[in-house]
């Protein structure tokens, strides 16, 4: 849907889209120098769109904003529609793997726009006047079942929000339906004698059973 303002003469300036759906671009980071396992990965939400196309054409620029040319890796894919054979992970755009072993992926998450978020005709997000960024809700799940190191590991943006309270908030209740499984499962901690840093409003820490989770 497509929102246009006019000013006082009539005389349309801004356009502004409505979408069902947000893109988020990802970088995630594959320390395999660190640990040859590949469980130790970082990752950052690195933009949000309101368009798939817009969200690609960031994912593709992401290595050169960063200053990384193709020729500085000793691996470098790109996933593009004349792409048959893909071994990278669903969602992956572009792969390349440093010499010194650090893996980096590019890929694109989709979530339900709830927030009801606009954007303008490039795709950019229009946050409300004083709002310098928007704020994540993430949850990462461990399959041990899998990988007992820990490598099978996806990361889902659960909320994305304009407010940090409304964020906060979201953190706490969503892990609420695991409420009976902490005790046999893991460990939950809420903030108060919190080791985990202050963008962390919860923590579950435990092994999360893909086939055997039964409460």
């Amino acid at each position: 849907m497509f929102i246009s303002e006019c000013d006082e003469k009539g005389s349309i300036y801004t356009t502004r889209i409505s979408s069902e759906l947000l893109y988020h671009v990802i970088l995630t980071v594959i320390d395999f120098h660190l640990d040859s396992s590949g469980a130790k990965r970082s990752i950052y939400i690195l933009g949000t769109r309101t368009t798939l196309d817009s969200a690609k054409d960031s994912a593709f620029r992401v290595l050169h904003t960063l200053r990384y040319e193709p020729e500085d890796f000793i691996e470098y894919a790109v996933h593009s529609s004349h792409t048959k054979d893909w071994a990278y992970g669903n969602g992956v755009l572009v792969y390349a793997k440093a010499p010194a072993g650090q893996v980096f992926q590019i890929s694109i998450q989709a979530t339900p726009n709830t927030e009801q978020l606009l954007g303008d005709s490039d795709g950019s997000i229009m946050l409300p006047q004083g709002i310098p960024s928007l704020y994540y809700v993430t949850q990462t799940v461990i399959d041990y079942n899998k990988d007992r190191t820990g490598c099978v590991q996806e990361m889902q943006i659960e909320g994305t929000f304009v407010h940090r309270a409304d964020a906060n908030n979201a953190a706490r209740k969503l892990l609420d339906p695991l409420e009976l499984c902490r005790v046999r499962h893991g460990v939950y901690k809420m903030k108060g004698e919190w080791p985990y840093g202050d963008e962390r409003g919860c923590s579950m820490q435990s092994q999360r059973l893909a086939e055997n989770t039964d409460c």
